[in-house]
Parts: structure tokens; sequence; C-alpha cells
């Protein structure tokens, strides 16, 4: 068998979206600058030569009419990748994605299924300012009838869109726009992963830090910083943030009996909120310490270089935050 193959995030969306096209005939990507430019952060370079005009599909700025045109091709028996050039941007299609998208197999007894991914890039780190940085992917984890999906790491980048598709209802998926340039050996034996399940990146006794997307690797990070310190941190990717996976950040407190939530999300209304609040509904007696929360500034995020760097969660704020709650002065 061949041995791992070195990939980087981007191109781990790349070939997942190949696959996909390749795999089924009803699969088409639409969106702004999808194809002649290759998609704005590149993801979709080099597919229209492969593909044509017909299944890789240039749009007008329009999120509502895309989205739109994307449900009722679901509804029509395709299967329609959009890609929403930044998770700001899918305010404008928010009526589509709430009031139809997710709603209308509810609303039609099941009669209808709305078979459509969403992908679309998140979160600050590269200095494209409030309009273009925020993670608001915890406003959609929210929405009953929609899954969540937040790939933080190149093998879920790889695999998680084909499974995606595979599911009768709509599916958004959040790529933090600093991890396309990550890298990552892939392991060619594994085919397909669970967009259903948390994941334990590293395991650990002392204490469990919670999290998705490109804070993982500043928890990783993190995690080997206190580990010179002899505190022994077990990192749990959530990376399907709806259906949020309780059970499996359950059994982690309960083994390590200390939390950490790191979300790029504001404080207010979080992810961290909500899983902080099914902590504390369900596992307080398995916490020997308050539950603490690493989130980005309640501010829009901003423009200049060192004001973004600390308005976002940083590994040390984690490091400073577990060494805190683990080893009290």
């Amino acid at each position: 068998m061949a041995g791992p193959v070195r990939m980087t995030y981007r191109e781990a969306c790349r070939q997942a979206i190949r696959d996909a096209l390749n795999t089924d005939d009803r699969t088409f990507v639409m969106g702004e600058d999808v194809a002649k430019y290759g998609g704005c952060y590149a993801v979709t370079k080099g597919l229209l030569e492969e593909f044509g005009p017909e299944r890789i599909v240039d749009t007008p700025l329009a999120e509502n009419g895309i989205t739109g045109i994307g449900i009722g091709a679901a509804m029509a028996g395709l299967r329609p990748i959009l890609e929403i050039m930044t998770c700001n941007f899918s305010l404008l299609a928010l009526d589509q994605i709430l009031n139809n998208a997710a709603t209308i197999s509810h609303m039609s007894g099941g009669q209808f299924a709305v078979p459509l991914v969403v992908r679309m890039a998140t979160g600050g780190g590269r200095q494209l300012a409030a309009q273009h940085s925020h993670s608001l992917e915890g406003w959609y984890a929210h929405i009953p009838g929609l899954k969540v999906l937040a790939p933080g790491t190149v093998e879920d980048a790889r695999h998680m869109l084909a499974a995606a598709l595979a599911d009768p209802n709509p599916v958004l998926i959040f790529e933090h726009i600093v991890l396309y340039n990550a890298e990552e050996d892939l392991d060619p034996a594994v085919t397909a992963v669970d967009i259903g399940r948390a994941k334990v990146r590293r395991p650990g006794q002392d204490v469990s830090l919670v999290t998705y997307g490109n804070s993982l690797p500043k928890c990783i990070a993190a995690a080997d910083a206190l580990a010179k310190d002899g505190i022994d941190a077990e990192v749990v990717d959530l990376r399907v943030l709806r259906p949020l996976d309780f059970a499996t950040i359950a059994e982690s407190v309960a083994r390590t009996h200390r939390c950490v939530i790191v979300d790029e999300g504001w404080k207010s209304g979080s992810i961290s909120a909500e899983v902080a609040a099914r902590l504390a509904d369900d596992s307080l007696y398995d916490l020997d310490a308050p539950i603490r929360r690493v989130c980005s500034r309640e501010v829009p995020v901003p423009y200049a270089a060192h004001m973004e760097e600390a308005t976002l969660p940083r590994i040390d704020d984690v490091v400073a935050t577990t060494r805190a709650l683990v080893r009290p002065s």
C-alpha cells in the first residue's frame, strides 16, 4: 500500500470536490469567481478546464440568488455544491438557508428533501477586516434542519464533503481561511470520516480543551506547551457543530474533570456557551473546577495586524487560562 501523501488543506478541499464531480454526474459547483478565477481562495482552481462551464458555474454577486437556485436544483434531484466567499456574506442568503433549506423537509412532512452543500470561508487572521473575518458558524448551529461541519484537519477537509453530499438534508461546511495553507500527511487507508461525531485529537488526563476549526492547531500547540509544565491536556475537536456530539465531550470531562473551551466566535451566545451550558446541565458533578472559555474579544475583527491578533484567541491565552485552572495560585 502507498505511504502517506503530503497535502494542503486547500488541495484536500479541491480533491474532495473533484471526486464528487467524477463520482456523480448530478453534482455541480456554483458560486462567485469559482470558475475562471478559480475561487477566492483558489480551491476550485483548474476545475473549469477539467469539467467545463456547465458544472463549474460562475455567478453574479448575489448570495440569495445563488442559494435559492441551489435549493431548487437540490429539490429537483441535483447535488449542488455552493461556495459563498465568506460567511459574512452568507447573511445575504439567511432567508434562503433558514426559511427554505432548513425547513422544507419538515414543512412538507418529509415529501421533499434539500440535499444541498454550502461551503464557506470563516474566521480571521488574514487582515481582511470586519466584513470578511467573523466566525458565524455558531449562528447556523442554532438552526434545526441544518448540519454544520467545521473541518479543522486536512483529513476532514478531504473526506467530509462526500459524507455531506450523501446527506439528504442541507449541510454547511465552514473552512477556516488560515487553514487553507496548512499541510498534513494523509493516510491513504482513510477513505471516509464520521460527520456525526467529535474526535479526541490528543489524549490527556488533567484537563479537556474543547475546540474546533483553526482553534484546533492552537489547542494542540497549547497542550504541547502545557506538557512541559507537567499538565496533560486532552484536546477534543468538535468538528460537527450541529448536531453537537455532547457524549464525546462528556466522556472527556469525566476523565479529566476540568474543561477549557476555545472558540473563535464571540463569547456571548456562542458554541462555547452551548457546550458550557450542557456541561453545567449534565456533567456538573464530573467537574472539579469552573468551566473556562477562551473566545474572540467582543468587537468587530480589526484590520490592523496587531489589533486583529489581540482580538482572536491565541496560544498563550489558552496556556495561561488552562494553567490557572489546573494549578490555581
